[in-house]
């Protein structure tokens, strides 16, 4: 009988399946087109408050706070609570700042001591300006930090020439609504998949610049370890620098108050080679690992803790 109730149930689930996602891409296309006709500023605080005030009564605010207490065992549980606050907040606005992705984005190159949301240091500036006119294929790695969605906009509004590394959401519907804000001024969109390796080997090949998140546990990578603990990375990164010579550079968009970011490209990160010469695939994902934590710590409230990265 419990056999018999739980194949019902399942299929009851299946069967209701399509009129769920239906529901959600509704939902999903309903809201981002309604938070368009708002102050992208307020609305971005409104949101962080009701993602705080939803995410804490959320499994993910568990994992969230488990994650914190492992990677920074010296700080206070009020400590803890603060940062996964932040966090509940960062991921809030920018679920706000995605309805205005192809507005949010006001840095003028031709002026830019002109006041607005977006600024550079000098060095990252001279980075950006030589790998984009250089003519030659770079590697771009970024992470669940401050508005990630932003790296994107950045290198399509300053003629960077960019194919980006991007997982769907699992709802068809919500898909195609993400998919038709993205498709603004956001350079070449690659799903992850089985074909991505080589559509992103063959971007290098004609001298383009690929860019990907590295921050995600990935069941089959390579291990590594962060903030302490091993873990595992995807290798994929240091596999195509192994296929094609060019730099690895990081980048990343860190919030700052009133809704406002600066940009930052680092300096080359050099791969690690193994004794027969060869990119050594774990020590150079290991190094691109030590900046991710680096730039965590420096910002731990701007991070994604809410899913395992460690397992």
């Amino acid at each position: 009988m419990k056999r018999l109730l739980l194949r019902a149930r399942a299929h009851l689930r299946d069967a209701a399946k399509p009129v769920t996602d239906a529901a959600i891409g509704g939902l999903t296309i309903g809201l981002l087109r309604t938070t368009r006709y708002f102050d992208p500023e307020k609305t971005a605080r409104f949101f962080g408050r009701a993602a705080h005030f939803i995410g804490r009564r959320l499994r993910e605010d568990r994992i969230g706070r488990e994650n914190l207490t492992a990677a920074f065992p010296e700080k206070s549980p009020q400590e803890i609570e603060d940062i996964l606050t932040g966090v509940w907040h960062n991921l809030g606005r920018i679920g706000a700042e995605f309805a205005h992705i192809d507005r949010i984005w006001d840095h003028d190159p031709q002026n830019p001591d002109k006041p607005g949301r977006v600024e550079f240091s000098a060095r990252s500036k001279q980075l950006f300006d030589q790998l984009r006119d250089d003519g030659k294929p770079a590697l771009f790695f970024a992470a669940h930090l401050g508005n990630w969605e932003l790296s994107p906009i950045a290198a399509a509004a300053h003629g960077l020439d960019a194919t980006i590394l991007f997982r769907r959401p699992n709802i068809e519907a919500a898909d195609r609504a993400i998919e038709r804000i993205r498709a603004v001024n956001l350079g070449t969109l690659v799903p992850a998949g089985r074909d991505a390796p080589l559509k992103l080997a063959q971007a290098l090949q004609r001298g383009q610049h690929v860019a990907m998140l590295v921050d995600q546990y990935l069941t089959n990578g390579v291990p590594v370890t962060f903030f302490g603990r091993k873990t595992t990375a995807n290798p994929l990164l240091a596999r195509l620098r192994r296929q094609i010579d060019c730099p690895i550079h990081g980048t990343r968009i860190i919030r700052l108050p009133d809704g406002r970011f600066r940009g930052e490209v680092t300096e080359e990160v050099k791969p690690v080679f193994d004794a027969s010469g060869q990119i050594d695939i774990q020590g150079t994902m290991q190094a691109i690992t030590d900046i991710v934590e680096g730039w965590v710590r420096e910002y731990p409230d701007q991070w994604l803790w809410l899913h395992r990265r460690w397992r």
